[in-house]
């Protein structure tokens, strides 16, 4: 007998089941950060994420399945290659944990439905990967860009609060935004402020949180980067260093994912705060 729509909602709503959901979820999280670990280390290099199968970078030792469980086999092998020995970035277990506890995370303040599992997890897997190439190498792949605008805009008619035309105007508005920020800095000191790669990532970002999550994701990311910047600058003075801190290079697609999952886990309670004083000023 075919089970109700509605007695499976219920199912999935009592709190014995959310308990085993959120486990299962987390327990995801973990092994689909296991694959971020080689997203990020090989799509920078060009590498194919599937041939060959996870290995020692040092020695080449082919991981066997029980070196690879997701935190399990980092704290078992003490945090060395089981081939040479060679310590194991703690960068691993830490993308696996990070991963589980942000789609933990995404279950609990969402709820279980098909937008957190087609559109929801696939974004917060994107903003893992990408804030970790951008901390390795200054770039954020226009391949991921790519991919997460085109999913960002196929997905969102599934989300009631945004539609395709809010996740479009997010992102013409996003890349726009950046693209004129971007130019006007060029224009005034003949320098790049803003990478190619962070104004694209911004449209992905206008695609999934709307033209008003852009808006959050700017002032929010700003004043981090320049909290940060400010504290660089402070360094710097107190150790001697004459470099202006104008010029020390920070890659900003970190700062545009903080601001991007504040926005995803507080969105309405943002847009309140933020921004209607100014739509409705009366």
């Amino acid at each position: 007998m075919m089970t109700d729509v509605s007695d499976l909602s219920l199912l999935l709503g009592h709190p014995s089941s959310r308990g085993l959901i959120a486990t299962f979820v987390l327990v995801l999280g973990l092994l689909i950060g296991s694959f971020l670990n080689v997203v990020i280390y090989r799509l920078p290099r060009r590498e194919s994420l599937w041939k060959p199968g996870s290995h020692c970078p040092a020695c080449q030792h082919s991981i066997r399945w029980f070196e690879n469980i997701p935190l399990v086999s980092f704290i078992l092998l003490k945090g060395k290659c089981g081939g040479c020995a060679q310590p194991i970035s703690p960068r691993y277990p830490l993308v696996e944990l990070l991963t589980g506890l942000l789609f933990l995370a995404a279950y609990l303040f969402k709820g279980w439905s098909w937008v957190l599992w087609i559109r929801d997890i696939p974004f917060l897997a994107l903003m893992i990967v990408v804030t970790f190439i951008d901390l390795d190498h200054r770039i954020i792949p226009d391949r991921l860009n790519l991919l997460g605008v085109l999913l960002g805009l196929l997905t969102a008619a599934l989300d009631p609060h945004l539609g395709v035309t809010g996740s479009l105007l997010g992102a013409l508005g996003g890349f726009g935004i950046f693209y004129g920020f971007a130019w006007l800095y060029w224009s005034m000191t003949a320098r790049s402020g803003l990478g190619g790669g962070d104004i694209k990532f911004l449209a992905v970002l206008g695609a999934f949180l709307g033209l008003t999550g852009v808006f959050t994701v700017i002032l929010l990311s700003s004043v981090l980067g320049s909290a940060l910047g400010l504290l660089l600058g402070w360094t710097q003075k107190k150790s001697g260093e004459t470099e202006s801190v104008l010029k020390v290079a920070l890659p900003y697609g970190p700062f545009l994912v903080i601001g991007a999952l504040v926005a995803y886990f507080f969105q309405e309670s943002l847009a309140e705060i933020l921004w209607l004083p100014f739509m409705n000023p009366m």
